[in-house]
């Protein structure tokens, strides 16, 4: 069958494309790894907890080509109830992120601040975002 139509077969060129990158995209998330950790802090140390999480999460996302995302927050009306929210391009990057020296550091100076941690697994069902952080 031979297309007359350069329209047409631009068109089939372009359709083309974004099906292979649609595919692309979703094979790509699949090897994502996204965990969630709920930690509870102890009060008298959490100005210390969250400075040492800050200078970890920053080091992390700057340093680790795997780790694409690495979000903290507290609860505003409990404060010592800490969320991380964390997206690695696949399990290697994860296991390659617990040997790092940060993590290390982070997980030794801040462990007798920790009262709880729950590590939580989950399977991603839609990874948007238009934040962009200002310097």
């Amino acid at each position: 069958m031979k297309l007359r139509n350069p329209n047409l077969v631009r068109l089939i060129i372009i359709a083309t494309m974004g099906l292979v990158f649609i595919s692309s995209s979703f094979a790509q998330d699949k090897n994502l790894v996204v965990r969630i950790a709920k930690l509870q802090i102890d009060s008298m140390q959490l100005e210390a907890y969250k400075t040492a999480l800050k200078i970890h999460a920053e080091t992390a996302v700057k340093e680790e080509p795997g780790v694409l995302n690495l979000y903290a927050v507290y609860e505003k009306n409990n404060p010592t109830h800490v969320t991380v929210f964390e997206i690695y391009a696949d399990a290697d990057a994860y296991k390659a992120h617990l040997l790092t020296p940060h993590f290390l550091k982070y997980k030794t100076g801040t462990k007798d601040m920790v009262k709880s941690l729950e590590l939580i697994q989950t399977v991603p069902i839609a990874l948007e975002t238009k934040y962009k952080k200002s310097n």
